[in-house]
């Protein structure tokens, strides 16, 4: 239930008696004409998913790391999993804010585009081979739309969920980080 006490049928919440909560989203490519980001599809009676474009990308760009430590049951393990790389991530984040405007999604593009290993190069080595997808090039329209203008939607949500304020020199950053990645992938 979400917290108006609508069902939420795409999203379990896992609750054991004195462990930490976890929240699982699911997620599934377009696959019918109708399909847009962000809706629910209803896979069956009580499971449904977001419908999440460029997911497919996701499993192009991907890495795969260690995890170790506890269970939400405080059982210890270590297991290898596959993650969604740093540029399928852009993209995907990318494609979430151009259709809802979160300043968490807005934060998280410019967290990863600024931070992920030594300079926008390295972001680019996992960008470039799947640049010539469509979601790929929506995803730096939206960038260059919203984020290659310090006054531009993206940079202000950044700074919103930094400061609670506008922060010109936050914002300056973003844009500068999103323009440098931009002339990069030659989007004028």
């Amino acid at each position: 239930m979400n917290e108006v006490g609508n069902p939420t049928f795409q999203r379990w919440k896992i609750e054991a008696s004195g462990h930490p909560k976890v929240t699982v989203d699911f997620v599934i490519p377009p696959s019918l004409d109708e399909d847009k980001g962000g809706k629910i599809r209803h896979i069956e009676k009580d499971f449904a998913a977001v419908i999440t474009p460029g997911l497919h990308l996701a499993f192009q760009d991907r890495r795969r790391i260690s995890l170790v430590g506890s269970t939400i049951l405080g059982e210890k393990a270590s297991r290898k999993i596959w993650v969604c790389g740093p540029g399928a991530f852009v993209v995907l984040k990318a494609l979430a804010f151009g259709t809802r405007g979160e300043n968490k999604d807005a934060y998280d593009l410019y967290y990863v585009i600024r931070n992920y290993g030594s300079s926008v190069d390295d972001l680019l080595e996992h960008l470039n081979p799947i640049l010539h997808e469509q979601e790929t090039q929506e995803a730096l329209e939206i960038l260059r739309r919203d984020f290659s203008d310090p006054d531009g939607v993206g940079p202000r949500r950044v700074a919103e969920f930094m400061y609670r304020t506008r922060n010109d020199e936050m914002q300056a950053d973003v844009a500068g980080f999103v323009r440098e990645l931009l002339r990069k992938c030659n989007i004028p």
